[in-house]
């Protein structure tokens, strides 16, 4: 109807505004009215009323785009902007948002998501999520696809989440469906990480199937980035992915470089000593692990501030991909041998770039938000019975 290019203009171009626009009840001869305004603009005409009234999405668009070329209406001056827009969000929680985004999109679900905590308000895009992760676990039947109309088809949605989520024994304390429906950005960045903790055991066990039985463990990881490094003649080590020298990035630099000998170019790799060294080693970090296909979701900030989740993430992501590209590897460190070897019923890493995730083979130390300390050990009779795995 015309209506809201009316309401645009007058507040774009006040000083071309005509009353006749609002007050015309025939939408033709406001479309009309509107784009005489827009001309007065300096918008070229080359779309009728018509074409506005009966909807062109391509020229509305285009209509659109001249508009806010010849006035946005933006403006650089910071005293006019109010205090509550100048209120970040939770940095942590967006950096969360931005793992989870990332990893959700690399698992192929039907709906790009471009917002973690809005797009899955819907329940949608988790029961697709939970699909790929555990295939067979949703009823379709009882799912209700977008666009919904009606709020209580996706509480429906976000019930049968947090259903299935029992099922696969996650700690769902305090969590409704309609928890999710609602935004909680809390409640539904702990499910997350307990959804994702769950994909990466299925690539933990696939590691298992290499280690002759041996538990993984974030001991075990470390142990065999350790002797990676050492192996290569280098002494930089590490005791605990809470390890405070890892904020220089060398740690993983020589481990990619212990990994793959030819991706890391040292010329470009600092000391590590300045914030600003440390970043641009961490930068390089993220690229040059992903152009060796590794599945990455970190941020250099992570590295930098020595995120206990996420340096264990990209630890195993290394050590994943170092072992479905060796023959053979052998480790014979803390008093037992075992031997990695290709393994055709295990998962392949996808080797694409930054929205792939399932060469993950890491497990997150904890299913809360913060960085507590703990040890998460996969044992095979958990696997084999389907028994929760404990967090301590």
């Amino acid at each position: 109807d015309a209506k809201a290019y009316a309401f645009l203009l007058n507040v774009l171009a006040p000083e071309y505004c005509n009353p006749l626009t609002l007050d015309t009840k025939h939408a033709t001869e406001r479309a009309k009215l509107v784009l005489d305004h827009a001309e007065k603009m300096g918008c070229k005409r080359y779309l009728s009323p018509e074409d506005i009234v009966e909807g062109w999405t391509n020229l509305n668009l285009a209509f659109v785009a001249q508009i806010f070329h010849e006035r946005n209406g933006l403006s650089v001056d910071s005293k006019k902007i109010s205090f509550a827009e100048r209120i970040t969000d939770d940095v942590q929680l967006s950096r969360d948002e931005r793992c989870f985004r990332l990893w959700m999109n690399s698992l192929g679900v039907e709906n790009y998501v471009n917002n973690v905590f809005e797009d899955v308000r819907n329940g949608w895009v988790l029961l697709e999520v939970l699909d790929k992760v555990a295939p067979g676990s949703v009823n379709w039947k009882q799912a209700t696809k977008p666009p919904i109309k009606f709020p209580f088809r996706k509480v429906e949605n976000c019930n049968q989440v947090v259903m299935i989520g029992e099922m696969l024994k996650f700690s769902i304390v305090n969590l409704g469906g309609n928890d999710i429906v609602q935004g909680n950005k809390k409640l539904i960045i702990a499910f997350l990480w307990q959804l994702m903790r769950y994909n990466m055991l299925q690539l933990l066990k696939s590691l298992r199937s290499r280690s002759r039985g041996k538990e993984i463990t974030d001991s075990y990881i470390i142990n065999w980035a350790n002797r990676k490094i050492k192996s290569t003649g280098r002494s930089r080590q590490i005791e605990s992915f809470k390890d405070k020298s890892l904020s220089s990035g060398l740690f993983f630099l020589e481990l990619l470089s212990a990994v793959e000998p030819r991706v890391v170019n040292w010329n470009l790799v600092t000391k590590g000593e300045s914030d600003e060294e440390k970043k641009l080693n961490a930068t390089y970090i993220i690229s040059v692990a992903r152009k060796i296909g590794c599945s990455i979701f970190l941020l250099p900030e992570d590295i930098m501030e020595v995120n206990q989740k996420m340096m264990l993430t990209l630890t195993a992501s290394i050590m994943y991909w170092c072992l479905q590209n060796s023959p053979e590897e052998c480790e014979t460190s803390n008093g037992y041998s075992s031997t990695y070897a290709s393994d055709a019923s295990s998962p392949a890493p996808s080797v694409n770039g930054e929205d792939e995730s399932s060469s993950l083979c890491s497990e997150v130390p904890s299913l809360t938000i913060d960085d507590a300390t703990s040890d998460i050990t996969v044992s095979s009779s958990q696997f084999e019975n389907g028994e929760n795995t404990t967090v301590e």
